[in-house]
């Protein structure tokens, strides 16, 4: 009887295994899916790793590059300082080319083209062709110019507008002196740059939006020493539109 109980029991145990092996039997259908699940966890995984390594690359060359650029700078402000001195006695032929021994600003903005120091060669160049009259160089490097200052950027604007008004393009013109007049406007400079504005309109027949520019002065900057211009040139420039509508 004890062996019968025995025998059965172990043939319920092989039952047992054998179900458990064909349990655990996968179908084809789920090997392949699960490799493919495999596969794109991997794809994914590398990925993040390229993404991961692009990122130290580029902050890492970020860092260096903004190290490079401040030695660059330091070294261009020193090269820079004859240049400069040159251009404030206004002898632009040495600010721009240098004497011989110290570097003009035209090789400052080749040599260390990152500094920041360049950007500002940029504006001193511009300058420079302007005072010479080669108003074509003097608008491509001032153009170059960047900044945020206040006096500065405008500044820059308006500069341009005056070479274009020299080549008699008053439509370019107003276009500049306008920008320059809608940076941070104040009661000292945008003034001015509306005056001539409205200049470079009249100039080129835009008898209307010349006017606007006075206008603008007498509404916004009645303190300007520029108002009682704007009051006249505005009163004239109304009886110049009343009388040909």
């Amino acid at each position: 009887m004890y062996t019968l109980r025995k025998t059965i029991r172990s043939s319920k145990v092989e039952d047992l295994i054998m179900m458990a092996q064909k349990s655990t039997r996968t179908s084809p259908d789920v090997i392949d899916i699960s490799q493919k699940m495999a596969m794109r966890i991997e794809g994914h995984q590398r990925r993040l790793y390229l993404i991961g390594l692009v990122a130290l690359i580029s902050v890492t060359g970020f860092f260096f590059f903004k190290r490079y650029q401040h030695q660059q700078n330091e070294v261009a402000q020193c090269e820079m300082f004859q240049a400069v001195y040159y251009f404030e006695q206004e002898a632009f032929d040495k600010a721009l080319n240098g004497d011989g021994t110290w570097m003009g600003l035209l090789d400052i903005v080749k040599e260390y083209r990152f500094a920041k120091a360049a950007n500002l060669a940029y504006f001193y160049i511009g300058v420079s062709y302007l005072h010479q009259k080669d108003y074509t160089q003097a608008i491509r490097f001032l153009a170059k110019f960047k900044s945020k200052d206040l006096l500065l950027r405008a500044r820059a604007w308006a500069l341009i507008g005056d070479a274009y008004a020299e080549q008699k393009d008053y439509r370019q013109a107003s276009d500049y002196y306008m920008r320059a007049a809608a940076y941070k406007p104040n009661k000292v400079f945008t003034p001015i740059y509306l005056v001539k504005a409205a200049l470079a309109y009249e100039a080129n027949k835009d008898c209307q939006a010349a006017l606007g520019c006075y206008q603008r002065i007498i509404d916004k900057f009645p303190g300007a020493t520029q108002y009682g211009e704007a009051v006249k040139h505005g009163a004239r420039l109304k009886a110049l539109n009343t009388n040909n509508p």
